[in-house]
This record gives structure tokens, C-alpha cells and sequence, in this order.
């Protein structure tokens, strides 16, 4: 199938009166092919599995917002066990990208956060892999910044309440 639906590179404000929900549905499902590949050839950038280097950037994220996050969080993310997510986290913290943290208001639960290794070459060739993505994001106007940030948010509240039922 082609990108949108069949609609080829046709400009999507063009082609906007002729998407359904089949389509986007469709172009959704190419994304997440499209992003799973991306993992795979950044995998060796990185040294690390596909999971891994989705554990670390969620980490990350929550570092940087200044929460860092809980292993429950992380293996409701990944849709972990807790032995998988367990394992995992001692990979990231025995490669130093990540440090585990006693929460400051529950003794019996610990905070991830990632490290300045995890900002360091690895990331950074990481980044470089997805400068076309922050390329095509950075030549988007507000308006289309506006929709896509929306769409993306709605999307992930639909996923999540998928996941509980």
C-alpha cells in the first residue's frame, strides 16, 4: 500500500476531503512498521535491543521533565512483566545510562533516571539517526504543529485506555 491510502505523496491538504478513517488507520499502521525498522538499524548505534533503546528514551523523558519514573510506569509503557522490566532495568543501570533512586515519599519504591552517559555518544548518534524526523517536525507551521500534537496526545489517551480493558 502506498502512504496515505493510496493518495502517494499527493500534498495532504490536497488530499485531506478524500482520507477516512480507513486511511489514517492504514497510514498509522505504516508509522509503527516505519518506526519499528528505524529501532532496528539505530539498534546497533546503540548497542542496544529495540526495547531498550524505548525504555531509555522514555527514562529519559521523564529525567528531563524533572519526574523521572517509576518501574511500574516504565512496564506499563514497554507492556513488561515485572521480571522482564526487572532485567531490563539492571541492563541500563550496569551500562550506566540509568540510575534507580529511592523515591522520596515511598520507602519501598525507586525512581529511574537516566545518567550523563545516556546524553553522551550513544544518544547523540541516536539524535543524528533522527535528525529527518526533527527535520520534517521543525518544517511543520503551527497550525499543523497544533494538529499533529493533538491528534498524537488523543492517540496515546485512546492506547492507554485500550491496554486497561
Amino acid at each position: 500500500m502506498t502512504p496515505l491510502g493510496g493518495l502517494g505523496s499527493v500534498d495532504t491538504r490536497e488530499a485531506v476531503g478524500r482520507i477516512g478513517a480507513t486511511d489514517v488507520l492504514d497510514a498509522l499502521s505504516e508509522y509503527r512498521a516505519a518506526e519499528t525498522a528505524m529501532l532496528r538499524r539505530t539498534r546497533p548505534i546503540m548497542d542496544r535491543g529495540a526495547t531498550d533503546v524505548l525504555a531509555l528514551r522514555y527514562v529519559r523523558e521523564a529525567t528531563l521533565r524533572g519526574d523521572g519514573m517509576r518501574p511500574t510506569e516504565l512496564s506499563a509503557l514497554l507492556g513488561l512483566s515485572s521480571a522482564s522490566i526487572t532485567a531490563l532495568i539492571d541492563r541500563l543501570v550496569s551500562g550506566g545510562v540509568v540510575v534507580r533512586e529511592p523515591h522520596l515519599s515511598d520507602r519501598r519504591a525507586s525512581i529511574l533516571r537516566s545518567t550523563g552517559l545516556s546524553e553522551t555518544a550513544e544518544v547523540q548518534a541516536l539524535d543524528d539517526a533522527r535528525r529527518p524526523i526533527a527535520n520534517l517536525i521543525e518544517s511543520l507551521d503551527r497550525d499543523e504543529l497544533g494538529t499533529v500534537f493533538g491528534f498524537l496526545v488523543r492517540m496515546r489517551h485512546a492506547m492507554d485506555e485500550v491496554a486497561r480493558d
